[in-house]
C-alpha cells in the first residue's frame, strides 16, 4: 500500500450563494474514506491525508462533495510538497508582509503559453502577476476587491482555479505540516 500522504484540498467558488458548511464537509470527506480531515476558515479550503494520487483524491471528493452535499464546482488539489513550492517559489517576497496583498491562485493544469501572453496584454496599472506551472501569483497593492484585472484571469488563461491570500496559504501550509501521518 502506498504511504499517506498529506493534501490541501481548495473547493472553487466557496463563499456569498455557494456555502460548504465546514462541520457537515468533515462529516462527508471523512465518510468517503479520507484521514486526519480538517477545514480552514468557511471559505472551502480542507486538509486530509490519503494514500491515494492527488488526481484520485480530487476526484474522490469532487464525488463525495457532489453526492453529499450538491457541490458542483472544481476542486484543487495539491499535496503538502507542492503546497510549500509554491511558497517557495513566491516571486513577490517583498510583498509577504501584507499579506492580503499577496494572492496565490491554484490552477487545474498550466495554462497555454498563449493564454499567459494575452493575460499579461491585460495587466495595466499597480498589479503584476507570474504565471508558474499550475500556480499563479497576483500582486494587488490596491486589493483584491478594487481589482479590475483579477476577474479577467479565469476567462483570459480559461483555467478552472482558485485564489488564496498570502495569509491563507500559510495557515494552510502550517496546518497541513501539522498532521501527523502513520
Amino acid at each position: 500500500m502506498r504511504r499517506e500522504t498529506v493534501y490541501i484540498v481548495l473547493f472553487r467558488g466557496v463563499g456569498g450563494a455557494t456555502q460548504l458548511p465546514v462541520e457537515r464537509l468533515r462529516a462527508v470527506l471523512n465518510g468517503a474514506g479520507f484521514a486526519n480531515v480538517s477545514t480552514y476558515i468557511n471559505s472551502g479550503n480542507a486538509l486530509l491525508s490519503s494514500p491515494l494520487g492527488a488526481e484520485e483524491v480530487a476526484r474522490k471528493v469532487a464525488a463525495a462533495v457532489r453526492e453529499g452535499m450538491a457541490f458542483q464546482k472544481s476542486v484543487l488539489v495539491r499535496s503538502l510538497a507542492e503546497w510549500e513550492e509554491l511558497i517557495a517559489g513566491n516571486p513577490y517576497p517583498e510583498v509577504v508582509g501584507v499579506p492580503t496583498k499577496l494572492h496565490a491562485f491554484a490552477l487545474e493544469r498550466a495554462p497555454e503559453p498563449d493564454a499567459v501572453h494575452a493575460l499579461q496584454a491585460k495587466a495595466v496599472g499597480t498589479e503584476r502577476f507570474v504565471v508558474k506551472g499550475r500556480s499563479l501569483y497576483l500582486h494587488a497593492p490596491d486589493g483584491m476587491g478594487r481589482s479590475l484585472f483579477a476577474p479577467k484571469i479565469e476567462p483570459t488563461l480559461q483555467v478552472a482555479m482558485t485564489a488564496r491570500n498570502w495569509r491563507t496559504v500559510l495557515a494552510l501550509q502550517e496546518r497541513a505540516a501539522a498532521i501527523p501521518l502513520n
